[in-house]
């Protein structure tokens, strides 16, 4: 009876037996089986799925261990780690360079029971030292475009890659397309350095580097914005590991950058952030960054603090394909935060603080890839806005700082309007929504300009600023601007109103103003075309109106103001007295560029002086007959009319040769002017603060018909000389 007990154990143990047997051969099968037969199969595999020969040179090797994050049974099942030495990845025919990529090798662990799922599940692949070609011809062929088979059934195959590992390597571009030729090293750190560390290094870096190219008030700027909790980048425990370097050309320019980065790339947990770090010159723009990116794999975000320096916005546009305007050197600190994807991809700049110039500058914007064509909106600001930091914008500033921002084309010495053209080629690429206010404006002779504002929307192309506005003096001058770039040459339009300005405030600092009580009202409405301010001025059409009550002039108020011409002919007919002003009155009729006046006279307390003639903006050649008539015999010198020849740049004026000025009534002289003096009298508008406008009985006393010899007028045609 205890045979068949024994028996039946053995019955019992023998299925054990054997597959203990089974295992430890297999163990020692695959222990002692040489990996390497597999890299004929496993190059053809590969060579076939990526369109391009692939070939493992060296040996591969396979260890087996344990995974310590694995619990229950699945602790108990040893996970290969595989190994493959000297690897290459062969470039397309037409590239320069034989190789796309060799790695000295690839080591990635792999979970075993996962491929009884059909999935191929790696925790992290390391690259050990790869050098990588990147290279895209003129016709747009490129090296990292790789032919991958089609199929119409799905995979039953899925692979988990976690994340990459980092090595030292070396990455070589040259796009034809893009003008980018570069060389970049990657190197290991010696230690590995705290993310806090880095930011704090950068920040500093970055704000001398602000002060180097705006001045040390763009330092104080950025420091005051990084003092803001909301604009600072999340931190991550990660540690920056590698640093790397790249030199060469981008967009034709001289570049040079150099950073730091983490040593394993997380490519699906959300809660792995890759530390990166940059400061990059391309010419003379810098650009800087430190944050951190997280989910690469579906460039789900980044979070980074970023600067911008250099000599003008304008030449970021090669470089992020953002328009903007041509401007004095800037500096900017602020947040950015990116969400990236195939369809799209936004970017907003939150909180960025910094100068241009010498005005300060900060506000919200955003930049949205995934419309038809990409969109900048948000909003602006300046505490104080200096006006000459406005001037790059329609070329109105000096050759040098032309040339200091990158502009060739120089202005011509006799030429007062710019004539460097709008960037329209660069309008048509984005479309933009931004609102824009400056709290103060400063002008070099105290000029009281304050709280300008506009809206500008760029659609398709068509540049508009509606409302432009901005007060003036205690008034306001409302305008708005259409600039269509779309059009060649570009077609413009614009309609201004100024309300309310007073003299007492419009020059503070002249003494004489301060006993004037006037105000100026003036219209203006005009379309032109042309790619520049001059091109448009010199075709402009429409009209412009001014009135002026109850104030001063002289030669001396005029050079503060910067009005050369006027400043001559005050100075020939009243010398360097201050001149008490009842009214001051012009029309003028714009056709194709050519300034024509119907009516533009001055009342003052001892003369009525007429102005006729015309400028011609196309040529700024001026054509203007001035005249005299004294309300007495106070006035010894104005015995005969003026002339203004010449251009704007230098106006040539002198005596006309003819008859003495008419003596007494100079006024009703001018009554043949009935119908521009009734188009001049919406502009006299009265407020409480002055309920009497001299204007009002000037610009009837005009209307009245009158027997006095009118003084001659100038042919309609356009001027054949102007000397």
């Amino acid at each position: 009876m205890a045979w068949p007990r024994a028996g039946l154990k053995w019955y019992l143990y023998a299925p054990l037996i054997v597959v203990a047997l089974l295992l430890a051969a297999a163990v020692v099968l695959i222990d002692t089986f040489d990996w390497n037969r597999l890299k004929p199969t496993i190059d053809a595999r590969v060579s076939e799925a990526i369109g391009r020969p692939f070939t493992i040179q060296g040996d591969i090797d396979v260890t087996w261990a344990r995974e310590p994050n694995q619990t229950g049974l699945a602790s108990l099942v040893p996970w290969p780690m595989l190994e493959a030495r000297d690897i290459a990845i062969s470039n397309p025919d037409w590239a320069r360079q034989p190789q796309f990529a060799q790695l000295d090798a690839v080591r990635f662990r792999l979970a075993p029971l996962a491929l009884l799922a059909h999935r191929v599940e790696i925790p992290t692949l390391h690259l050990v030292h790869p050098r990588i070609d990147l290279e895209r011809d003129a016709q747009g062929r490129a090296t990292w475009d790789f032919t991958f088979p089609t199929s119409t059934q799905p995979s039953a195959w899925t692979i988990d890659l976690r994340a990459i590992g980092f090595d030292r390597g070396e990455i070589a571009v040259d796009d034809a397309t893009g003008k980018v030729k570069l060389q970049i090293a990657v190197e290991p750190l010696e230690r590995a350095v705290p993310y806090d560390e880095i930011v704090a290094q950068q920040s500093s870096e970055a704000r001398q580097q602000a002060g180097r190219t705006v001045g040390a008030e763009s330092t104080k700027a950025l420091a005051r914005a990084s003092t803001n909790e909301q604009a600072q980048p999340r931190g991550t425990s990660a540690a920056y590991q590698f640093a790397w370097q790249a030199e060469g050309h981008y967009k034709g320019l001289p570049t040079k950058g150099s950073g730091k980065i983490g040593a394993v790339l997380a490519l699906q947990e959300t809660d792995q952030p890759f530390p990166v770090q940059a400061k990059i010159f391309v010419g003379d723009s810098h650009i800087a960054l430190v944050g951190t990116l997280t989910d690469p794999l579906h460039l789900a975000a980044l979070d980074i603090r970023l600067w911008f320096s250099g000599s003008s916005m304008a030449k970021l546009y090669p470089l992020l394909g953002v328009t903007l305007p041509d401007t004095p050197p800037y500096a900017t600190e602020g947040h950015l935060q990116a969400n990236l994807g195939r369809q799209g991809s936004h970017f907003s700049y939150q909180d960025f603080r910094g100068r241009v110039g010498g005005s300060d500058l900060a506000g919200d914007l955003v930049f949205d890839t995934s419309g038809a064509r990409p969109k900048l909106s948000g909003k602006l600001s300046s505490h104080l806005l200096r006006f000459a930091d406005l001037a790059p914008l329609i070329g109105a500033d000096t050759n040098a700082e032309k040339q200091q921002r990158g502009d060739a084309v120089e202005q011509p010495a006799d030429k007062v309007l710019p004539v460097e053209p709008f960037r329209t080629d660069r309008w048509r690429a984005m479309d933009a929504d931004v609102s824009f206010s400056a709290g103060r404006i400063e002008r070099s002779a105290a000029l009281p300009i304050n709280a300008l504002s506009t809206h500008l929307v760029m659609d398709g192309g068509v540049l508009r600023m509606d409302p432009l506005a901005f007060d003036l003096a205690g008034g306001n001058v409302s305008s708005n601007l259409r600039l269509d770039g779309g059009k060649a040459p570009m077609q413009g339009a614009i309609q201004l109103r100024a309300r309310h300005l007073k003299l007492t405030q419009l020059f503070p600092t002249f003494e004489p103003m301060r006993t004037s009580f006037g105000e100026i009202n003036g219209d203006a409405a005009l379309d032109a075309r042309g790619n520049s301010v001059s091109a448009l001025m010199g075709t402009s059409t429409g009209e412009v109106k001014l009135l002026m009550n109850d104030g001063a002039i002289s030669k001396t108020l005029l050079e503060t103001a910067g009005l050369n011409v006027a400043n001559i002919v005050i100075g020939k007919l009243f010398g360097d007295k201050t001149v008490k002003i009842n009214c001051a009155a012009a029309d003028f009729a714009a056709s194709n560029g050519l300034f024509q006046s119907r009516l533009f006279v001055l009342d003052t307390e001892d003369a009525v002086i007429n102005v006729n003639g015309s400028i011609d903006f196309a040529s700024e050649k001026l054509n203007l007959d001035i005249h005299p008539n004294s309300k007495g015999v106070r006035i010894i010198s104005l015995r005969s009319p003026l002339y203004v020849k010449g251009t704007l740049k230098n106006p040539d004026v002198g005596v006309q040769p003819g008859p003495l000025i008419l003596r007494g009534g100079g006024a009703l002289a001018l009554g043949v002017l009935a119908a521009p003096v009734a188009a001049l009298l919406p502009l006299v508008a009265t407020s409480k603060e002055q309920p009497d406008n001299t204007c009002v009985a000037v610009l009837e006393q005009m209307r009245s018909p009158s027997k006095a010899k009118p003084p001659p007028q100038v042919p309609k045609g356009r001027p054949a000389t102007a000397h």
